[in-house]
């Protein structure tokens, strides 16, 4: 399967102009380098070392390898890059200084989070912690992958959603191993920041989807584009009237890789696109005049594999990243819609997703 369209890469590198000289000649450690963002950042230091940077940066990717799925394999070493698999839960030995540490390890997928719910939390935790005490020892700057995910549902007066709003999640409940796992992770990125006067920086995602992304990630667009391909109706939640914004994976890149190198000390940046905000029965008719044809839609019921307590509402602020990093999302989602499906119509089988849900680990 490919990981991404080159046309993508390119863009990316592109978009994010003279920012990417800030890692030349240096070495970045990428944790979850084998996740979907992984891939994409991984790809894209290795275009920058052919194409665009004065000196080459090296890049240590570390991940355990338990959500990626056969994607995860298909990155041999390079000439400026080398794979370790590793659980970040467990310190890393690792020999040699490093000038960025990035944090993209975690279980993104609700479906797999309730699968994994302790490794989950453990590796928004320990393995947070475990990477912070290496940027401390090599003074590197640090980003922590948050999520949109710690602001729960918000109230309509924080619509779209600014970094200071302070959330709304449980303590209790299907989602908190992820929830408070990422709330915990920016709080020891505070406390090194303040503490101990490291260089960090978090980064909220907003629905960030693209070419690359698992057929069986479970979440709603590889879903309804596994489902498009096997011919079968598209299964919305519940009452489909949840919203959400849905970022391009090249627009999302851009917003990383300049929180990841010019970020200000100790501040948090949304990454994701402000607008539309669309209902997931909208969605299905922006997918029809993308294809050209209305999928057929059927509410159904939540399954028992996917969590509860699902947001109603998302929806990014994203102005500190736009005055603050240059930050301005560029593809529109009949564009972004165009490319997904057209990738994920190659690239997908459309068999039975509700067969291979995995189970709750007891």
């Amino acid at each position: 399967m490919a990981n991404f369209l080159e046309s993508d890469i390119g863009e990316i590198i592109y978009e994010v102009g003279d920012v990417a000289q800030d890692f030349a000649g240096r070495t970045v450690l990428l944790a979850g380098g084998r996740g979907f963002l992984g891939r994409y950042l991984t790809s894209v230091f290795d275009e920058l070392n052919r194409s665009v940077l004065r000196s080459p940066c090296t890049v240590i990717v570390v991940d355990d390898l338990i959500t990626s799925g056969d994607a995860g394999m298909m990155f041999p070493d390079g000439p400026h890059r080398r794979f370790i698999q590793h659980d970040v839960i467990q310190p890393l030995e690792f020999e040699g200084a490093v000038d960025y540490v990035v944090h993209a390890a975690g279980i993104a997928s609700p479906s797999y989070y309730r699968a994994y719910a302790l490794e989950t939390l453990d590796v928004a935790v320990s393995g947070t912690r475990n990477l912070l005490e290496m940027a401390k020892r090599d003074g590197a700057r640090f980003t922590f992958f948050s999520s949109s995910e710690i602001y729960g549902d918000p109230d309509p007066a924080n619509i779209p959603t600014p970094e200071t709003y302070r959330g709304n999640v449980s303590t209790q409940g299907q989602r908190a191993c992820y929830d408070e796992g990422k709330r915990v992770g920016e709080t020891l990125s505070y406390i090194f920041h303040h503490y101990f006067d490291l260089h960090t920086n978090v980064i909220r995602p907003f629905n960030v989807y693209g070419p690359g992304m698992q057929e069986h990630d479970y979440r709603v667009l590889p879903n309804f584009a596994s489902r498009i391909k096997g011919g079968r109706p598209l299964s919305v939640y519940g009452s489909g009237q949840q919203t959400r914004t849905f970022c391009y994976i090249t627009d999302a890149l851009n917003g990383f890789l300049r929180v990841i190198a010019r970020g200000r000390s100790g501040e948090t940046y949304n990454i994701g696109t402000s607008s539309p905000e669309i209902t997931m029965r909208d969605l299905v008719e922006r997918i029809g005049a993308v294809l050209g044809r209305r999928p057929d839609l059927r509410l159904v019921d939540y399954p028992e594999t996917y969590p509860g307590d699902e947001p109603m509402r998302r929806c990014p602020d994203i102005s500190k990243a736009r005055s603050q990093l240059g930050y301005v999302p560029r593809v529109d989602l009949a564009e972004g819609l165009a490319r997904f499906l057209g990738w994920a119509d190659e690239n997908y089988l459309g068999v039975d997703d509700e067969v291979l849900i995995p189970a709750r680990r007891r």
